[in-house]
């Protein structure tokens, strides 16, 4: 393969379903992708929405690491502005010293949610808090070691591309919030500084992609996450609703349904279609890894999206 093929997990709650449900249904997929031969599992952070159920990728990664033997587990990403950096580091050296040379840190600097709940997850809320994601992250790399969890900056912005490279770290694009990253990329390994965790520039790229036995089908099971999003852009949190709900939500929209959202890009279809769309865009991205996330409605159709795209790259 090109690329390592890796799973972005966001622990979606279908309509109808618990938080705990959605839970469960991660570990399962992990175990999953563990037997199939993904080499990174890693788990987002959002807080707020009755549409994704985990809170704390901290929390989740143990569990995830012992429901598997071989795959590499972390966060996708700890939205660092909302922490102590010393206490992000002491959370994740438990568990790399639980699951030696398995565990990964993603960063971010996004708060997962809206303003609103940003606020509500700041421990002192009289004032507005600064604006020194620099510093955190200054701070966090000087307490990790060789051995200990690898540190990943995560990004959908020129910044992120300009912190990675500065400070020697792996990058990982986020596509699928921002389908024009290929100049982001390309900056980072220009102005690559070597560091001693990373002597070269390394990318990896997340993207969107839901895959079924026909076009058809991955088109429709789409139609789930699209109308999720569609309403998220309008200040509507729901949870994951039912496919014929969302056929018949975005059927009265202005636009056709594999249009929408406007500007993000879903990448849905057949097994060697999604390969073709995932190595183009690997290769538009000099990307060394892909990471796929997608929110379906009905679990077991996602599983099977992830065991048809891993037989799609044998």
């Amino acid at each position: 393969m090109p690329f390592k093929l890796n799973v972005l997990d966001q622990s979606p709650i279908p309509a109808g379903s618990t938080a705990g449900d959605a839970l469960r249904n991660s570990l399962e997929l992990a175990r999953l992708a563990d037997r199939l031969g993904y080499y990174r599992y890693w788990l987002a952070e959002h807080h707020g929405t009755p549409g994704l159920a985990c809170n704390s990728p901290e929390v989740m990664i143990g569990p995830v690491a012992t429901a598997t033997s071989r795959i590499r587990v972390g966060s996708g990403g700890i939205m660092l502005p909302h922490y102590s950096p010393l206490k992000v580091f002491e959370s994740f050296k438990m568990l790399s010293g639980l699951y030696p040379g398995r565990i990964d840190l993603g960063l971010g600097r996004a708060p997962g949610t809206s303003s609103r709940v940003a606020h509500m997850l700041q421990r002192d809320r009289r004032q507005p808090p600064p604006d020194d994601f620099r510093d955190q992250l200054d701070e966090l790399l000087g307490y990790i070691k060789d051995g200990e969890p690898a540190p990943y900056l995560l990004g959908s912005s020129p910044q992120s591309a300009v912190w990675a490279a500065d400070l020697g770290m792996p990058y990982v694009f986020a596509d699928f919030i921002n389908p024009a990253g290929e100049p982001y990329a390309a900056f980072y390994r220009e102005h690559f500084r070597p560091s001693s965790r990373q002597p070269e520039p390394r990318v990896a790229v997340c993207a969107w992609a839901v895959c079924a036995e026909t076009r058809e089908e991955a088109v429709r099971l789409s139609a789930s996450a699209r109308m999720m999003m569609l309403l998220l852009f309008r200040g509507r949190l729901i949870a994951v609703p039912p496919v014929e709900e969302a056929l018949a939500c975005l059927g009265h929209e202005d636009a056709p349904m594999e249009t929408l959202p406007v500007d993000r890009r879903v990448i849905a279809g057949e097994p060697s279609a999604v390969r073709g769309a995932l190595e183009t865009l690997a290769q538009d991205y000099g990307a060394d890894e892909v990471f796929v996330v997608n929110i379906l409605y009905d679990h077991a159709a996602r599983l099977r999206s992830y065991e048809l795209l891993a037989g799609a790259f044998a």
